[in-house]
C-alpha cells in the first residue's frame, strides 16, 4: 500500500471516531462561515488534525499547516492532505531546527487573517520576526497549557496584538484531552519506544496539572509506584489525597525507574538530578517543549551516547551508569505514539472549529486580550457528544430552576 493511501485510511479511521467533528464537517459544508478567510495552522500533524483542516477548508477557508513540534508529523497522513485533498501542508517527520522555522515561515507567509496555534511559536513570530503580516490577524486559537501561559505572559506585558481564545482552558478541552489523553497516549509512546513494562516499577510524574493527573492516573491503573512532584502546595495536597507519593524530585529521582516530565516548565531535570539517578533510569517528557529534560547537561555529562532503540538514546556516565532518554526529550506520546485517542480530539478539535467560527461572527467586538471559549461552546459539544455515545441526562424541572435561582429557597 503506498504512502498515500496509507494517510487516506487514517484519515478516514479518524473521522469515523469523531461524531462532532463529523456533525461540524456537514454544517460547515452546508454553511460556509470561512468562506474567503486564510487560516494559518501550527498543530501535530497527523490524522485527528488533518480532519479539523479538511473541515476548516470545507467551511470555506484557504489553510495552511505546518507542525508544531519537528518529530510529531505522520508524512503519510501529510502527504494525504496534500494529494487528496489540496491542502498546503508545510511537515515531515524529523524536521531540522531550519527546517521547523522554514515551515512556520511559509504558513505566515499566506497572511492569515487567522492563526490555530499550538504552543504558541506561530504567535510569537507574529509579534516578532513576522510583524510584516501581523497587522493581516484578526484573532487566534491557542491550543496547549504552555502555548496558553506565553500569551498570557504577552498580554500581561501588553504585548498582545489581537484577541486569543485559550482553547486549552475550555472544560471539553481540558477535562479531557489533558487528564484521558495525555495519560493514555503518553504510555502508548511508552510501549512503542522501550517495549518495557510499567507495573511494579518506581515511576515519578513531574507536575501534577490535568496532563500529569493523567499519567499519574493511568501508571497506577498499570500498576507502577508512582510519586508526584510538585511545586504548587495545593496540587501537591491534592495528588497525596488521590493516593500518591510527594517527594521533591531530588529525593525521587533516586530510587526511579522511570521519570516523566509533565510541567510545561523548563530545567525540570538536570545535571544535580543526573547525578542521582540509578543505572537504567528511563526519561520521557510529555509537555511541549523538550527543555523539561535538560540535553545539554547530559550530553556534557555522558563519556558516550548511543541510539539503542528508533526512538531512545543511551547515556553512559562517568561511573559506568545508564540513564536513558526517549524521543530526544520532546513529547514522547507524538514523537513514538500516535497523540491522543481520535475520541478524545474530536472534541478538542470542536472546540477549535467552533472558536474559529466564534471569532469571525465577533470580530471587531473583541479587544487584544485572552478570552476563554465560551460556555455555550462547551455546552454544544458536550450535548453532541452525549448523543453520539447513546446517552441520555435529566434536566432540572421549571420548579428546580426557580428554587436554584432564588435565595431565600432554602428556608421554605
Amino acid at each position: 500500500m503506498d504512502e498515500i493511501k496509507q494517510g487516506i485510511l487514517k484519515l478516514h479511521w479518524a473521522e469515523d471516531h469523531m461524531p462532532v467533528m463529523k456533525a461540524l464537517r456537514k454544517r460547515f459544508a452546508d454553511e460556509r462561515p470561512l468562506k474567503g478567510l486564510k487560516i494559518g495552522m501550527a498543530l501535530h500533524t497527523e490524522a485527528k488534525t488533518g480532519i479539523l483542516a479538511i473541515s476548516l477548508a470545507e467551511a470555506g477557508a484557504d489553510i495552511r499547516l505546518a507542525s508544531c513540534n519537528p518529530l510529531s508529523t505522520d508524512n503519510s497522513v501529510a502527504m494525504a492532505l496534500k494529494e487528496e485533498y489540496g491542502l498546503n501542508v508545510y511537515a515531515r517527520k524529523g524536521e531540522t531546527y531550519n527546517e521547523y522555522c522554514t515551515n512556520l515561515n511559509s504558513v505566515l507567509n499566506m497572511g492569515p487573517d487567522y492563526v490555530i496555534d499550538d504552543g504558541a511559536d506561530l504567535i510569537a513570530m507574529l509579534h516578532t520576526t513576522r510583524r510584516d503580516v501581523l497587522r493581516n490577524v484578526k484573532g487566534a486559537n491557542e491550543e496547549t497549557t504552555t502555548g496558553v501561559l506565553r500569551v498570557r505572559a504577552m498580554e500581561k506585558e501588553g504585548k498582545l496584538e489581537f484577541p486569543v481564545i485559550a482553547v486549552n482552558d475550555a472544560k471539553m478541552k481540558f477535562l479531557f484531552d489533558n487528564r484521558y489523553g495525555t495519560g493514555q497516549s503518553a504510555f502508548e509512546g511508552w510501549m512503542v519506544a522501550t517495549n518495557l513494562i510499567v507495573a511494579g516499577k518506581n515511576l515519578v510524574v513531574a507536575g501534577y496539572g490535568w496532563c500529569g493527573k493523567g499519567v499519574a492516573m493511568r501508571a497506577k491503573g498499570m500498576g507502577a509506584l508512582v510519586t508526584v512532584t510538585e511545586v504548587d502546595p495545593i496540587k501537591a495536597i491534592e495528588a497525596k489525597m488521590d493516593g500518591f507519593e510527594v517527594k521533591r524530585m531530588a529525593d525521587a529521582v533516586k530510587t526511579a525507574d522511570i521519570v516523566m516530565t509533565v510541567t510545561g516548565c523548563n530545567g525540570i531535570l538536570s545535571e544535580k538530578d543526573f547525578k542521582n539517578m540509578k543505572d537504567g533510569c528511563v526519561m520521557g517528557n510529555v509537555g511541549h517543549f523538550d527543555n523539561e529534560i535538560n540535553k545539554a547537561d547530559l550530553e556534557k555529562m555522558a563519556v558516550s551516547k548511543e541510539r539503542v532503540r528508533e526512538h531512545i538514546e543511551e547515556y553512559v556516565m562517568a561511573d559506568g551508569r545508564r540513564l536513558y532518554l526517549i524521543s530526544e526529550g520532546r513529547l514522547m506520546n507524538l514523537a513514538a505514539g500516535q497523540g491522543h485517542p481520535a475520541e478524545i480530539m474530536d472534541m478538542s478539535f470542536a472546540v477549535q472549529a467552533l472558536s474559529i467560527e466564534h471569532l469571525v461572527e465577533n470580530h471587531g467586538m473583541m479587544d487584544d486580550r485572552v478570552y476563554s471559549v465560551p460556555y455555550k461552546i462547551d455546552k454544544i459539544i458536550a450535548e453532541t457528544k452525549l448523543k453520539s455515545m447513546g446517552v441520555k441526562i435529566d434536566k432540572l424541572t421549571d420548579d428546580q430552576i426557580s428554587y436554584l435561582g432564588g435565595w431565600e429557597a432554602g428556608t421554605q
